[in-house]
């Protein structure tokens, strides 16, 4: 990220988030190859702030909402878009958000840009701090080129990680060289022996020794797990 004065706008968009959970991951100012949708009104994205959560924090504001109690599909979904609209609107930013698709966002591409995140053995983005227990809500584009902080100098754990437990713990071996084995893993949290994943999260997930403190409460872990679970099998039930 880059200096540029006064962060003004990142301090209020920061603590409009903090008080619902959620947090500022990082930001950047897109080259105009990066071809962001344009504003509301019409004018070019200049600096975009990339919206998430770590650990239990965000599902304790979220399990408090209307959304959470309503019985209406996707939940969480409904509720960042609620409330990240309304802070985009609030900030004069616009927001962007990981589904709605196809087409779907550049998210990873973009949490690359705004933060010290790298695909980890297993797949997923991993952040020296928050480790495999963090994920992406929403982007908010502004007009502008606005103040960012200095880029988090960080180095991704996992070159320095010898064991890589998180690639010896799936019981299954849904994780290795090969990549991620879908059906292997769906297989196994489809049954009764899968419990363990399903109630807890991923256990290769779980292995891994950064982040340990950002570990999802198991309620949070166990809506995670459906609604993966959920999606894949309605892949399956389409092809």
């Amino acid at each position: 990220m880059q200096d540029g004065g006064h962060r003004e706008l990142w301090m209020r968009v920061e603590a409009a988030l903090s008080a619902r959970g959620l947090i500022l991951l990082g930001g950047f100012h897109p080259e105009p190859d990066e071809h962001l949708p344009a504003l509301a009104d019409g004018r070019a994205a200049g600096t975009l702030f990339v919206i998430g959560n770590a650990g239990p924090a965000m599902w304790q504001a979220f399990a408090a909402s209307p959304e959470a109690a309503d019985g209406a599909a996707d939940p969480l979904n409904r509720w960042s878009e609620r409330l990240l609209t309304a802070i985009a609107a609030a900030h004069g930013g616009h927001a962007l958000f990981p589904f709605g698709g196809p087409p779907y966002r550049s998210f990873v591409a973009w949490a690359k840009r705004a933060a010290p995140v790298r695909e980890s053995p297993l797949g997923m983005l991993i952040h020296p701090e928050y480790g495999l227990w963090h994920a992406y809500r929403d982007a908010l584009a502004f007009a502008g080129r606005h103040a960012l902080p200095p880029r988090d100098p960080r180095p991704v754990p996992c070159d320095t990680c010898a064991d890589k437990p998180c690639l010896t713990t799936c019981p299954v071996r849904a994780f290795g060289s090969y990549g991620y084995d879908t059906d292997a893993c769906v297989g196994h949290i489809s049954m009764p022996q899968g419990e363990d994943c399903m109630e807890l999260g991923c256990r290769a997930r779980r292995a891994c020794p950064v982040g340990r403190g950002y570990h999802y409460d198991p309620e949070q872990a166990a809506f995670h797990m459906r609604a993966f679970l959920n999606a894949r099998q309605a892949v399956e039930e389409d092809v």
